[in-house]
C-alpha cells in the first residue's frame, strides 16, 4: 500500500513540474508584453513615431513576436518532457533482460493499472529445493510449486534434463525462482504460465522469445485457467514494445476492450494448454522430443 502512495506522490509532482514549467512559459510572455506596453506608455506619442520611422520592418516584427504570449495550446512532445523532468529513471531493458535462459515476461495487474513482471529461474547442486523470493503472495507460491510439479510429470515428454541429465529436475537440484522489483507485493491467479515457460528455458537452454509476454493461471494438469485485468495487462505489454501477447482462451472476449491501434500494434495467442503456452513462447515452438520404439497412445 505505501509503494503505491509513494508512486501516486511521485506522479503528482511530475505533473505539478510539467504545469509549473508551462506557467512560467505564459507569465514570461505575459511579461515582455506589458514591459513593452510600459515603455511606450513613457515616451508619448511623439517619440513613438519617431522610432518607427528609424527602425527597420524586420526589427519591428522580432519586437512584435517576443511581446506575445506562447501560442495556445502549448505542445508539451518528448524533448520538452526530457528538459522539464529530466532524463528517465528507468529504462524497459526488455531484451537485454532475456538473453539467457531461465527468464520470462509476466504481465500483472496492480490498482494503478498493468505492468510487466519478469521471473527469473536459476539451478545449482542441491538437495531439491525450491526457493521462492520476490514479495510473493501465498496464491504465487502455490502457482510456482504447481509449475515445477508439471514441468517435473513432462520432463520425458519435452526432454528436459537437470544438469547431471536426470529426468528428476530435482535430483541433486535446488531451484530458485526470483520477481525482481521486489518491493512490490504480488500476488494473484496470473503468473503460472509465465513460471512454467521461465523454468521450460532453463532446464532447455532455450531463449523465451524477447518479443513475448504471457498472462493466465495452470492447473496440475497443464490447462490455462482466465484471468482477470487482460485490458490493462494488454496496454502494459504495449508500452514496453512487445510484440506478442499469450494469453488464457477463455479471455479471448476481453480483447474486445482494447483499443483498435494497440489490437494492430500486437499479435495474440490463446491457449487452453501449457503445450499451447510453450509453442507460442519460443522460436520454433517447444515440439514434443519423440521417444524411438514407442508408439503414441490414443487413450
Amino acid at each position: 500500500r505505501y509503494t503505491r502512495e509513494a508512486g501516486v506522490r511521485s506522479l503528482d509532482r511530475k505533473f505539478g513540474a510539467i504545469c509549473r514549467a508551462v506557467a512560467v512559459k505564459v507569465a514570461e510572455g505575459q511579461h515582455k508584453e506589458a514591459k513593452l506596453e510600459r515603455s511606450d506608455v513613457t515616451e508619448g506619442e511623439g517619440c513613438k513615431e519617431h522610432i518607427l520611422e528609424d527602425v527597420k520592418p524586420g526589427s519591428i516584427s522580432d519586437t512584435t513576436d517576443l511581446a506575445l504570449p506562447p501560442e495556445m495550446p502549448i505542445l508539451i512532445d518528448f524533448h520538452a518532457l526530457k528538459d522539464i523532468l529530466g532524463p528517465p529513471m528507468y529504462e524497459m531493458e526488455v531484451s537485454e533482460r532475456l538473453s539467457q535462459p531461465g527468464v520470462a515476461i509476466g504481465l500483472a495487474w496492480t490498482p494503478l493499472g498493468g505492468e510487466i513482471m519478469f521471473v527469473e529461474a536459476s539451478r545449482m547442486d542441491g538437495e531439491g529445493q525450491l526457493t521462492l523470493t520476490g514479495q510473493l503472495g501465498d496464491v504465487m507460491k502455490e502457482s510456482a510449486h504447481l509449475a515445477i510439479s508439471w514441468l517435473r510429470s513432462n520432463a520425458k515428454k519435452y526432454h528436459l534434463t537437470n544438469a547431471s541429465g536426470s529426468f528428476d529436475l530435482l535430483d541433486n537440484t535446488d531451484i530458485h525462482l526470483h520477481f525482481p522489483a521486489g518491493a512490490v507485493t504480488k500476488d494473484g491467479p496470473s503468473a503460472g504460465v509465465t513460471i512454467v515457460t521461465c523454468l521450460a528455458s532453463l532446464f532447455s537452454g532455450r531463449l523465451v522469445r524477447s518479443d513475448v509476454a504471457m498472462t493466465g493461471e495452470i492447473t496440475l494438469r497443464g490447462l490455462v485457467l482466465p484471468v482477470g485485468g487482460i485490458k490493462d495487462k494488454v496496454l502494459a505489454a504495449h508500452r514496453a514494445g512487445l510484440k506478442r501477447v499469450i494469453l488464457p482462451q477463455r479471455n479471448e472476449k476481453d480483447l474486445e476492450e482494447i483499443p483498435g491501434n494497440v489490437r494492430q500494434d500486437l499479435s495474440f495467442v490463446t491457449a487452453s494448454c501449457l503445450d499451447e503456452v510453450l509453442n507460442a513462447a519460443f522460436d520454433g515452438g517447444f515440439t514434443v522430443k519423440a521417444r524411438p520404439g514407442l508408439l503414441n497412445s490414443k487413450l
